[in-house]
């Protein structure tokens, strides 16, 4: 007498006879290539992230370390976290402690940080989603999750109209985190708690000449 095993694993067999060869050359005919104008481009972008209750400063290159340093002190943060490689330039306008990210800084040493400041690598105006891949002046995904505030700097010429135009500035192999709006989500009466999975505020500094 055959084992349930031998009989579940003679089924599979069975339907797997019978299924379809795997298809060939699947079609990916996805709609790319539209663009928008800078101006319309960044009120799309602008209005998605608002409505994601992210908070949005656009400004010249030239008031980066400006804008970052009103949007620290505004918050109250007196220690920051930063990656490797982020431009020493936007931090000129902050007067408290800067601590450059390491692989061997814990996540209970990184929650003990009042903001963390990023550079990204895309973002898309459609979905109001940025996209940071671990590259240089982006850092490891724990860096951006831990800390309550995260500051993230976008330029405007890497914002994409659509998804896959902005996932086609990527690199597949890198560790891509997609970040919409501040860590929020709904209990099952649909009340909206922020900062369960992530920062509790957004500030998305774009600059639009750049």
């Amino acid at each position: 007498m055959s084992s349930a095993r031998d009989t579940v694993l003679g089924r599979i067999r069975d339907a797997l006879a019978l299924a379809p060869a795997p298809a060939v050359g699947v079609p990916r005919a996805y709609r790319t290539g539209r663009t928008l104008p800078d101006g319309e481009r960044l009120a799309l972008f602008t209005d998605r992230l608002l409505d994601y209750k992210a908070r949005v400063h656009p400004c010249t290159a030239d008031r980066t370390a400006e804008v970052i340093g009103e949007a620290l002190r505004e918050h109250g943060a007196r220690r920051i976290g930063v990656p490797a490689g982020l431009d020493t330039r936007w931090l000129t306008a902050y007067d408290g402690e800067v601590r450059e990210d390491h692989p061997d800084v814990s996540p209970a040493q990184l929650d003990t940080l009042d903001a963390v400041v990023t550079a990204s690598a895309a973002g898309c105006a459609e979905t109001g989603t940025i996209f940071l891949d671990g590259s240089s002046g982006q850092g490891r995904r724990a860096l951006s999750l831990v800390p309550d505030l995260h500051v993230c700097v976008v330029d405007l010429s890497t914002v994409e109209a659509g998804v896959p135009e902005a996932v086609a500035r990527l690199t597949p192999e890198r560790p891509t985190t997609l970040i919409s709006g501040p860590s929020a989500t709904s209990d099952i009466e649909l009340e909206r708690v922020e900062g369960v999975h992530g920062p509790r505020t957004l500030v998305v500094v774009i600059r639009t000449d750049v």
